[in-house]
C-alpha cells in the first residue's frame, strides 16, 4: 500500500463543524482535552491522583475473568500484567457488536487505538499504555449490527432482539455459506473463512464471537478487550447510578452545553434523558420517573424510590447506562486518558465536561479517529485523465462538476462578465432612485432582480447543454465517484474488512497501523 495523499478533516466540507472547531481550539473549555504532548503529560498526572487502587484491583480481576478462554499473546499477558500498577494507563476506544466487525471503520479505530498507546510510550517512557477496546455489549439495537456488506454480497443473520446484543446466542449461520463462496478463491480466503467459522458457532453469544474475532485479529498488538456488563465493574457505579436516578445529574448537568451547542450548530448530537439508565431483564428497558414511582417502560415493573435503591445495591448488573452516560461508566472503571471515537461520539462527549467536573472525574484528551480510504492504482489514474484530485471529490461534487465542464468556457465568461456590468449599472440607478422616491427604488430593485434570474437561467441551461455535449466526460466523473463513495458515502462506512483482508491477509492490518497518523485527524488516502 502506498500513502497518496492526506486530507484534514478541517478541509473537508462533510466534516461536522462541532469537529471542525473542537479541532481548531475553538472551544477555551476544550483546550485541555486536545491532542498534545503537554495536555498528555496533565491526563497522565491527573488520572494517577484520581485511580484508586481498589479501582485497578477490581479492572484487573474483570479483565482476568473475561479474557480467561481467550488464547492471549506474550503481549497481552504483558499488558494485563502491567495493568496492576500505578503508572500504567489506558486508551480507548469502543464499538457496537457488528456482525464480522460490520464496516472497515472498526479495524482503523482499533488499529489508531493502539497505535496511539504506543506513541505515548515513546512519548513518556516511565509510564506504561496500554490498548483497550469496549465492546457495547448492552446496546440492544439489534438490526444496526446484525449485517455486513462487501463489494458482491449484503450478508446479515437472525437473531432475537429487545434484549442486550450480547447475550443474543447465534443460531442462523446461514450467511457463512454465501461468505465461503464469494472469498474462496481470494489469496487470503481460506485464512478469512476459518475466522469466521471460528467466531460465528452455534449457542455462543455474540459477546463471546465478537471478543474471539478481536482478539484473533488483534492479539499481536497487545489490545485488551473489556465488555462492561460485568458485576463487579458496575458495583463501582453505584454511587453515580443512585445520583442519576436520585438527582438526573446527567440531564441537569449537561443543560447548559447542550443549549450552548444547539445556539451554535443548531441541534446536538444526543439530548440526555431525565434518567440515562435501562433496567435489564429478557429485554432493556427504560427507567422513568413518575414523581412517586420509578417505571420500567413497555413492562409492568415498578419500583419506589426505596426499592429501586435497595435492586441497585444489590443487583447493580441489572442497571445500564444508555450511550451518553456510558462515558462516565468508562472513565470511572479504567485509568483513561485518551478515547479514540467517530465524530458523532465526540459530539456526544463534548456534551459531558461539566458532569465530569461535577463527580470529580477526569475528563480524557478527545480524539476524532482518522478516516481511510483505499483505491487501486487505475482510479489514480482515471483522476489524472480527468484533470482532478482526490480532494475534489470530497468536496461539493455538483460544484466540481460544474466548474469542471463550464472551465474556460467563452459563454460563461461573457455571461458572467455581462452580469457584473449589469449589477454595478443597477447599483448606480438605486443609489438615484434612493433620492427620488421610496417605491421608485423598489421598481428599480425589483428589475434587478428579474433580469439576473434571467442571468441564472441561462447558466443553468448552459451547464445542461455542456452535460449533454460532454456526456462521456460526466459518465467518467460520475463512475469515478461511486467508486470512491461507494453507495455515496464514505468506502469506510459500506465495505467490511474482508474486502481488503482476503487479498492482503494480516499484512492489511500491518499497512494500515504503519500510515495512520494518531498526531492529526484526518482522511488518509491509500493506493493498493
Amino acid at each position: 500500500m502506498k500513502l497518496q495523499s492526506q486530507l484534514n478533516f478541517t478541509e473537508i466540507p462533510s466534516i461536522p463543524q462541532l469537529i471542525k472547531d473542537f479541532l481548531q481550539g475553538k472551544f477555551p473549555e476544550f483546550q485541555e482535552d486536545l491532542f498534545s504532548p503537554e495536555n498528555f503529560k496533565y491526563k497522565i498526572e491527573d488520572k494517577f491522583k484520581n485511580f484508586s487502587a481498589e479501582n485497578r484491583a477490581n479492572l484487573c480481576s474483570a479483565l482476568e475473568d473475561q479474557l480467561k478462554k481467550l488464547v492471549l499473546s506474550d503481549l497481552q499477558k504483558t499488558n494485563l500484567s502491567i495493568l496492576k500498577e500505578i503508572n500504567t494507563f489506558t486508551v480507548t476506544t469502543g464499538h457496537q457488536l457488528n456482525l464480522f466487525t460490520g464496516p472497515v471503520f472498526f479495524i482503523y479505530k482499533i488499529l489508531q487505538t493502539i497505535k496511539t498507546a504506543n506513541y505515548l510510550k515513546k512519548q513518556f517512557p516511565e509510564s506504561n499504555f496500554v490498548p483497550i477496546f469496549w465492546m457495547a455489549t448492552e446496546d440492544h439495537d439489534f438490526e444496526e449490527i446484525n449485517h455486513f456488506k462487501t463489494i458482491e454480497n449484503y450478508y446479515e443473520f437472525k437473531g432475537k432482539s429487545g434484549g442486550v446484543v450480547g447475550k443474543i446466542q447465534i443460531e442462523d449461520l446461514a450467511f457463512i455459506s454465501t461468505f465461503e463462496q464469494e472469498f474462496k478463491d481470494d489469496v487470503f480466503g481460506t485464512e478469512l473463512i476459518l475466522l469466521l467459522k471460528k467466531s460465528y458457532k452455534k449457542g455462543e453469544t455474540l459477546t463471546s464471537a465478537t471478543r474471539f474475532l478481536v482478539n484473533e485479529l488483534f492479539s499481536k498488538y497487545g489490545l485488551l478487550i473489556i465488555d462492561g456488563d460485568d458485576s463487579l465493574l458496575k458495583s463501582e457505579m453505584q454511587s453515580v447510578f443512585k445520583d442519576e436516578l436520585l438527582e438526573q445529574i446527567l440531564f441537569n448537568y449537561t443543560k447548559e452545553s447542550v443549549e450552548k451547542l444547539s445556539d451554535l450548530y443548531g441541534k446536538v448530537q444526543v439530548n440526555p434523558r431525565e434518567i440515562n439508565l435501562f433496567y435489564l431483564t429478557e429485554t432493556r428497558n427504560r427507567i422513568e420517573f413518575d414523581g412517586e414511582n420509578y417505571l420500567i417502560v413497555d413492562t409492568n415493573l415498578k419500583f419506589t424510590k426505596e426499592e429501586i435503591l435497595l435492586e441497585l445495591k444489590n443487583y447493580p448488573e441489572k442497571f445500564s447506562p444508555n450511550a451518553v452516560l456510558r462515558p462516565i461508566y468508562q472513565e470511572s472503571i479504567l485509568p483513561n486518558i485518551a478515547y479514540i471515537g467517530g465524530n458523532a461520539e465526540i459530539m456526544y462527549w463534548l456534551e459531558l465536561k461539566n458532569l465530569f467536573k461535577k463527580i470529580n472525574l477526569p475528563f480524557p484528551i478527545l480524539v476524532p479517529r482518522n478516516s481511510m480510504l483505499l483505491l487501486p492504482e487505475k482510479s489514480f489514474k482515471k483522476l489524472e485523465k480527468l484533470d482532478l484530485s482526490i480532494g475534489d471529490y470530497f468536496q461539493n461534487f455538483d460544484k466540481v462538476v460544474k466548474d469542471k465542464l463550464l472551465k474556460n468556457n467563452a459563454i460563461l465568461a461573457e455571461i458572467n462578465s455581462t452580469e457584473n456590468t449589469l449589477e454595478s449599472q443597477f447599483q448606480i440607478l438605486i443609489n438615484e432612485a434612493a433620492k427620488t422616491d421610496v417605491t421608485f427604488g423598489n421598481l428599480v430593485e425589483a428589475e434587478e432582480t428579474r433580469q439576473l434570474k434571467s442571468f441564472n437561467r441561462m447558466k443553468k441551461r448552459l451547464l445542461r447543454a455542456e452535460k449533454i455535449k460532454n456526456s462521456e466526460v460526466l459518465q467518467r466523473m460520475e463512475q469515478l465517484f461511486l467508486d470512491i463513495h461507494p453507495g455515496k458515502t464514505w468506502q469506510e462506512r459500506v465495505y467490511n474488512f474482508s474486502t481488503f483482508y482476503g487479498e492482503f491477509g494480516a499484512q492489511f492490518l500491518s499497512h494500515i497501523y504503519e500510515q495512520m497518523n494518531v498526531e492529526k485527524s484526518e482522511l488518509i488516502i491509500l493506493q493498493v
